[in-house]
Order: structure tokens, then sequence, then C-alpha cells
């Protein structure tokens, strides 16, 4: 199968300074015509949760063969390794700090390379800007159609987040927010399926920190302006908003607090007993 051509680019940088710039001349200096698609640069600084849970809910809508390089890296020029990863006919680029836990947690068959060759960094390679120096050329090349086991040796040992898994407990479902995305929306780790199955039809009582809603609504306009609602996004998985409000800023929890903050779902008392 042909390379797709297309490299995306998840970062924390932000867009005040030149560095998401310098990746992109990195890789058009390699290959001048390869599409260059910008996922997100405001993940949180450092968020490495963050960013894994953006990657996983995006990369699915690209096209086959599309490489797509992930730096949210506050371990840059340690020992961690830089790591390629193929998966569902997709490529990623990245630090082996976590970044691609749910891809591989989905996608158990997946290779991942130890990225070594020096032949497909740049000539220099600094301690602090590998997402310029290794990670835009290696995906660069990989844009081109460079085979993956050429840049180094497989590994079977990365590094994975500790992704708790929505679980049972006296009566209620249990998640996390694995995810504040730009209007304050909480989005969790649990997925539309499992709730459903939970609630068997009841209506429900979903509740994280200071916010309590009853009922899953089908639109964030259902609910009246500054009211808290909860429904499904476009992700699939449960979401706590606020109409034309922040629930991140409702929820009563610290902003570092946020990502990783439990949410439970439970039975209405009005139809507990029809479980």
């Amino acid at each position: 199968m042909r390379p797709s051509g297309m490299v995306t680019l998840l970062t924390d940088f932000g867009l005040e300074d030149p560095y998401t710039a310098m990746m992109k001349g990195a890789v058009l200096s390699i290959n001048p015509a390869a599409r260059i698609i910008d996922i997100s640069h405001h993940i949180p600084a450092g968020a490495v949760m963050q960013a894994s849970w953006a990657l996983f809910e995006t990369y699915p809508y690209f096209p086959e063969k599309t490489v797509h390089v992930a730096v949210v890296d506050p371990g840059v020029g340690t020992r961690r390794r830089p790591i390629l990863v193929k998966a569902r006919s997709h490529l990623f680029v990245g630090p082996d700090n976590g970044i691609f836990s749910p891809i591989l947690e989905d996608c158990r068959d997946a290779q991942i390379i130890h990225l070594k060759d020096p032949r497909y960094f740049l000539k220099h390679v600094s301690n602090t800007f590998h997402g310029r120096d290794l990670f835009a050329p290696a995906a660069a090349h990989l844009s081109l159609g460079t085979d993956p086991l050429a840049m180094g040796p497989m590994i079977d040992d990365p590094v994975r987040l500790p992704f708790p898994r929505p679980y049972t407990k006296k009566g209620s479902l249990w998640g996390q927010i694995v995810r504040v995305d730009h209007f304050g929306n909480l989005i969790t780790n649990l997925r539309a399926e499992d709730v459903k199955k939970f609630l068997a039809g009841r209506r429900g009582i979903i509740a994280v920190g200071n916010l309590r809603v009853e009922g899953i609504s089908k639109t964030y306009g259902e609910a009246p302006p500054r009211q808290a609602l909860a429904l499904f996004g476009s992700s699939g998985r449960l979401e706590i908003a606020v109409n034309k409000g922040r629930a991140a800023d409702r929820a009563g929890l610290e902003t570092a607090m946020l990502v990783g903050g439990e949410v439970m779902v439970s039975p209405s008392p009005g139809d507990a007993d029809h479980s």
C-alpha cells in the first residue's frame, strides 16, 4: 500500500513560539509534497494522558498509512526512547512515555520500533527538541514510503500509562475524566455502550465533583443555559458539559485534578428497583 503522504502533528507547544513551524519545515525539507495537518498544539504542557486520548480519538478519521507525530515530551533528552508504532495501518512517531498507550491497548498486535538509525534524523540532534530534530524527520521519511523496520529494532516493552478501566462498585459504574476540551467539557473513558448496558433503560444520575446530572441528553441544547448535562459526545464516550458554560469550572476540582477525576453513574432512586 502506498503511503498517504499525510503527516499529522499533535503537541503541547502552543502557537506563540516558532517550534511548530520548525517541525513543519523539517518535514517539508525531506518531503516537499507532504500534507501536514495540525491535530492540536494546545495540549496543556506535559499532559501526556490528554494527548494520548486526543490522538486515539482523532487518528481513525485519517487515511491509512498516515503518519502521526505526537510530541508531549517532558522527558526529552533523558533516557526515554524515541519510538515508532505501526498499528491499524497507521504509523505513530513520538516519545516512549505512554503517549501511545490507548492505541497499544486497542491494537494488541501493534509493532513497536525503537528509532535508532541516525540516517532518518537531522544531522544535529539537540537535547531539548527531538520534535524537530528526530520525530519530524523520521515522519517525513515514513511519508515517502521508508520501511519502518529499517529505522531500528523492534521492542516489546513500551511505557504504558496506568489507565484504570471503568468498574462497578456498590451498584454504581465508575470511570474517569480523560480529557478536557476547549469548551470545558469533561470527556470520560465511559463508552456509550457500557453506560447503556449498565443503566438498562433507567434514567441514571451522573456525578463528578460538585456536578450532579440526572438523565442523559442527546444534545447540548437540551439543557437550559448554564445548566449541567451529560451526553454521549462525538467520541462515543460520556461527557459532562454545561450549556453555554464550562463544566471544568463548575466541577469544583482543581485544574490539575480534573484529568483523572472520578465520574460515577448510578441508577436514579426512582428506578433503582427495576434493575
